[in-house]
């Protein structure tokens, strides 16, 4: 099992020289999702060799230029990849306009088409499903609508233990209802206990991507327990003020959220370009919880590591 986030790009508004604006690849069994499209962001993929025709779903978390301007000339690349499978995007409604003009008046005519999913800003909701996982939306607090995602593995079938077939003489047949947790009952009428058969499931992964939000509380409860959390910190809580008037996060506050949310990992992203050397922030996001890393761009994260 394969579960990777890879960072394209992990500044804020203002793109530097080395930051491009929000960007991410999670990779789950093979299946990869694109969260946010900044400027750059095909660039971004190229150099880290992200194999564009594999991206079928993208998640776009609200309607700044950081977060979008990248997904117009990424789109018109598939298209003149000769891409025709089509292409689900989930986003606020107002988006499909955007591109529709954008598309309008430079004459482009896909060739394949755009499925649209559009969230909801009032209630979380589940967006996508397969017999792998889900990915469920976080309602977060920022300036326009804005959403969070969390992506959760399913509880894996449970394994058999080779020894205890092979003891009790288990056919290929009764093998099945073993592994969805069923007792069983051997020719003889004796019933053998599945924890007997079996090896405890393994915990499943998760992860949740926070991208522009204030501190908010409400969003804890979807946050708990959750293996790795990217959340924002534009700013450094000296700017506390700054980041209440522009609805963002301070390191400290998303590690408090963290900490909080009693998660395994945290990354900090959405840097302000103000800051050209990123470690005041990771210190003092650490000062409150650990287990606290950069989003810094090419770098990947595994999961199931």
């Amino acid at each position: 099992m394969s579960f990777e986030i890879t960072i394209l790009g992990s500044s804020s508004a203002t793109p530097t020289l080395d930051r491009h604006p929000s960007s991410q690849i999670v990779t789950i069994y093979d299946r990869h999702f694109l969260i946010d499209c900044g400027e750059g962001t095909q660039v971004q993929m190229r150099k880290y060799k992200v194999k564009f025709a594999k991206i079928n779903h993208i998640f776009i978390s609200h309607l700044h230029g950081d977060h979008i301007l990248g997904l117009p000339g990424f789109l018109a690349s598939l298209h003149l990849m000769n891409r025709t499978n089509d292409i689900h995007l989930y986003c606020h409604e107002p988006l499909k306009e955007i591109l529709e003009i954008q598309f309008k008046y430079s004459e482009t005519y896909l060739r394949y088409n755009i499925i649209y999913h559009f969230l909801r800003n009032d209630v979380s909701e589940q967006i996508y499903e397969d017999e792998k996982l889900t990915i469920e939306t976080i309602i977060l607090n920022h300036r326009i609508p804005c959403c969070g995602f969390v992506f959760k593995e399913k509880t894996a079938l449970l394994s058999i233990r080779k020894d205890k077939m092979e003891a009790y003489q288990i056919l290929p047949q009764d093998i099945p209802p073993i592994k969805r947790g069923n007792d069983y009952i051997s020719p003889s009428g004796q019933r053998i206990a599945n924890k007997e058969l079996t090896y405890p499931p393994r915990i499943p992964e998760s992860y949740a991507y926070c991208s522009d939000t204030k501190y908010d509380e409400r969003i804890f409860p979807q946050l708990k327990g959750v293996k790795l959390l990217y959340h924002e910190a534009t700013f450094m809580h000296d700017l506390l003020k700054r980041a209440n008037e522009t609805y963002h996060t301070t390191a400290k506050q998303a590690a408090m959220v963290a900490k909080i949310c009693k998660v395994q990992k945290l990354l900090i992203g959405h840097f302000s370009a103000r800051y050209n050397d990123l470690n005041p922030l990771l210190e003092e996001a650490r000062q409150e919880f650990k287990e606290t890393y950069l989003a810094i761009e090419g770098e990947s994260f595994m999961l199931d590591k």
